[in-house]
């Protein structure tokens, strides 16, 4: 009776033990621990935002709020943990109609698997403050991993966790490639509108693709040729290509009287970098929508023969992207007509690469 009741306790205290394992307490460990992707300049308000601190006053008050925002950025990690968990803090705790608050205001993990980043999964937003497990119960392995940042919203701080007796280190691979970043300018479209989370913004699958980085600098509804901005782009140190994606934003008269001052901003401080000029994308609902469809036409009309002024003035490393047939031709690419949904920047990513592969073989 007493050898039963001893292996009553024995198989007990293997259960509790057991279940201490797989309960382990998380620990945090502030993520500005760890190298922050995206950004032209560390010198920012705030650590999670893409705006360095000496443009408030001189941006508008659009851009700046916008530069506020984090899209583009990542933190990148490497762990053996069994689980990854975050606790963050919204900066606005932003929510729109037309896009998820996974995409606005959520984080998104992925994990470097034989050579190529693989989504794991989404940290869904609680409101302001959140805290969320991304993920459990996987295999106590080492392994490299990429955590994308809110596209529509800030992020005012931002812990990462993982089991108490695991470590989170320093990436030990350079991916993507910090080496001659590819730099976006454009619109609510490039800033990550709408994605569903954060990993599928276009820019965000664009440097997967790539493996490189790519400085996010969209800003919704505000890529109006601001001077500040081309100026910015032009102090990034040894750029790999300029890709200028603002004419969904800018009108036909603007790109006319100042698409060539802004370029010249960018090639004067650069003179070997490729760049690459965007066409609107022609939008579905334009089938229908007359005053949409004469608005977009005048303005790729606007932006062809400013590239081909570049061309005849003698400029070489410029390229460009025409419009017809970018998100396909069956109008299932978007939200609402104009931003994409995950298919319509998978699409734009796939039509797009051909003409930046080749840019950066040129620098």
């Amino acid at each position: 009776m007493n050898h039963i009741k001893l292996s009553f306790c024995f198989i007990a205290m293997l259960v509790t033990l057991a279940g201490s394992v797989c309960a382990q307490e998380v620990r945090y460990t502030d993520a500005s621990a760890f190298p922050i992707y995206g950004k032209v300049s560390d010198n920012t308000d705030g650590l999670y935002e893409r705006l360095p601190s000496y443009l408030q006053g001189i941006s508008r008050d659009p851009v700046w709020y916008l530069g506020r925002q984090s899209a583009g950025l990542f933190v990148r990690f490497r762990s053996n943990s069994t689980t990854i968990s975050a606790r963050w803090e919204s900066t606005f705790d932003n929510t729109m109609p037309h896009m998820t608050d996974t995409g606005t205001k959520g984080l998104d993990l992925y994990a470097l698997v034989d050579g190529q980043w693989r989504h794991v999964c989404s940290a869904q937003p609680q409101g302001k403050r959140s805290e969320r497990t991304i993920i459990s119960y996987m295999d106590p392995i080492e392994r490299e991993y990429m955590l994308y940042l809110s596209l529509y919203d800030g992020v005012t701080s931002l812990e990462i966790g993982v089991d108490e007796n695991a470590f989170i280190d320093q990436p030990a691979i350079d991916s993507p490639s910090r080496e001659k970043p590819i730099v976006m300018y454009g619109t609510s479209i490039l800033q990550g509108g709408c994605a569903n989370r954060p990993g599928m913004a276009h820019t965000n699958i664009l440097s997967r693709r790539l493996d490189r980085e790519v400085i996010n600098l969209g800003f919704s509804g505000n890529a109006l040729l601001d001077m500040e901005i081309a100026e910015l782009m032009a102090s990034v140190e040894d750029p790999g290509v300029f890709v200028l994606d603002y004419v969904p934003n800018a009108s036909a008269e603007s790109i006319k009287e100042v698409g060539e001052e802004f370029f010249r901003i960018i090639r004067n401080a650069h003179p070997e970098v490729p760049v690459v000029f965007i066409e609107d994308v022609i939008f579905p609902h334009s089938l229908f929508d007359n005053k949409i469809l004469k608005e977009v036409t005048d303005k790729n009309l606007a932006q062809k023969e400013l590239f081909r002024r570049l061309k005849k003035s003698g400029e070489k490393k410029i390229y460009y992207i025409s419009a017809e047939g970018m998100i396909g031709d069956d109008g299932e690419a978007t939200v609402d007509g104009i931003h994409f949904t995950d298919l319509g920047a998978m699409r734009y990513v796939d039509f797009i690469l051909p003409t930046i592969k080749k840019a950066m073989r040129k620098n």
